[in-house]
Parts: C-alpha cells; structure tokens; sequence
C-alpha cells in the first residue's frame, strides 16, 4: 500500500512537471523575444546587485572617470529595457530603428565597462604608486569580477537579441499541443441517426 502511495505521488509530480514545462514553452513559443529579455534581466541583476562593491571600488580607487562609467552603465541597462521590450512588437515586423539603438547602448555599456576594468587594473599594478590589496578591500576584486561577467552577459545579451528570429523559428516547431484520448480516427464515428 505504502508503495502504492509513493509511486502515485511521483507519478503525479512528474504529470505536474511534465505540465509546467509544457507551459512555459508555450509561453515562450508565443513570445520568443523572451530569451534576449531573460539575458537582459540576468545582466542587470549582475551589475544592480553587486553595485555596493562597484561603488566601493569607486570611492577608493578614484580612478579616472569611474564614477562616471558606473553611473553610464548602470542608466543604459536600465534604458536597453524600454528599447528591448519596444524593439519585437507582437505580430509585427522587429522595430530596426529602436534595436540598432539599443546595440548603440550595448556597445556604450562594453565600453564604460572595460574603461573601469583597465582603471582597477592600472591602479592595482601599473600605476607608479601601486595599491596594495588589504584583506577589508576585497570587495575591488569582487567589482572586476562582476563586472567582467556584467561585460560577458551583454554580449550574450547582444548575441540572443541577433538571433530572436532564429528563436521564433525555431520554438514554432517544437510540438506543444496536448494528446487528448478518444480523439484519435474521428472519421470512424457513425452520426447517422438511428431511429
């Protein structure tokens, strides 16, 4: 009886799974553009959440402009939303004009941020008075990784927007419908009436 009980429970998680999968992929076969605003959201949250450390890094390092390059990246991540989510109107030709301004803010953002990884690494060792890590200012070492990774998820991001239609294509084929029984030869049902 016991085994009974597990094996229906797991059966029934796997049908629950099953169905929740088929949802998302049904959302997401309507919605292709989805994928490019999932990697946006996943490099915003990179550099949003980690801004403590970035500001920081900032404050004590005051290289050339960093202030400044943080402050950029930050706005047009914020601003590449408005553009992503205006460039694939639904059931309309891509908007050419708001993407290519948008690969404009991406390409600023690369930029803000390789100048504020070449001021960290100046400061850290080409620099005539070169800082000396303490054990208080690791959170310098946690902003470049982060924002390394913030630089490699926008060109992920990049990458995904570029290759939306191959997306939509592709998510088309892929057989979302559910089996439902008895509705298999409907050819053979008699509807003729028997009186």
């Amino acid at each position: 009886m016991a085994e009974q009980n597990v094996k229906s429970k797991s059966s029934g998680f796997a049908v629950w799974a099953k169905e929740r999968v088929r949802k998302i992929l049904v959302a997401i076969k309507r919605n292709p553009q989805a994928v490019p605003l999932i990697a946006l959201v996943i490099s915003f949250l990179i550099f949003s959440l980690n801004l403590t450390d970035i500001s920081n890094t900032t404050a004590k390092i005051y290289g050339k402009h960093m202030g400044f390059c943080a402050f950029i990246s930050m706005l047009f991540s914020m601003l590449s939303f408005v553009c992503m989510l205006n460039a694939f109107p639904k059931r309309q030709k891509p908007n050419w004009l708001i993407i290519a301004l948008m690969y404009v803010m991406f390409a600023v953002i690369l930029v803000c941020d390789w100048w504020y990884l070449d001021r960290i690494d100046y400061k850290l060792f080409r620099a005539e008075e070169v800082f000396q890590l303490t054990e208080k200012e690791q959170y310098i070492l946690n902003a470049q990784y982060y924002v390394s990774v913030h630089m490699v998820t926008i060109v992920i991001t990049m990458v995904a927007v570029a290759l939306e239609p191959l997306f939509a294509k592709l998510f088309k084929k892929i057989n979302t419908s559910i089996e439902v029984e008895g509705n298999g030869d409907l050819g053979t049902i008699d509807i003729s009436d028997e009186d």
